[in-house]
């Protein structure tokens, strides 16, 4: 019975050297990751911008002519 209590104890110093390897590793790579596709060197990401904050206006249009679209279908087809 020692014996196996002594392996369980082993094994969770393991499990936390490694949880603690990971978590030190993931940290490293989060500070290196400053593009989101990890490519320091593409042009093409230069000089935008991300979504305007009026991107909500497209979607309540898209929704009104699909909304549109089937009133309409629904009117034609009768």
């Amino acid at each position: 019975m020692a014996l196996f209590i002594r392996q369980d104890d082993n094994r969770s110093q393991l499990q936390q050297r490694l949880a603690t390897e990971l978590q030190e590793k993931a940290r490293k790579r989060a500070e290196e990751a400053e593009l989101p596709d990890h490519v320091e060197d593409s042009q093409f990401i230069k000089g935008t911008t991300g979504t305007a904050r009026y991107a909500w206006i497209w979607i309540v249009a898209v929704v009104a002519l699909i909304v549109a679209a089937i009133i309409i279908f629904i009117v034609t087809a009768e």
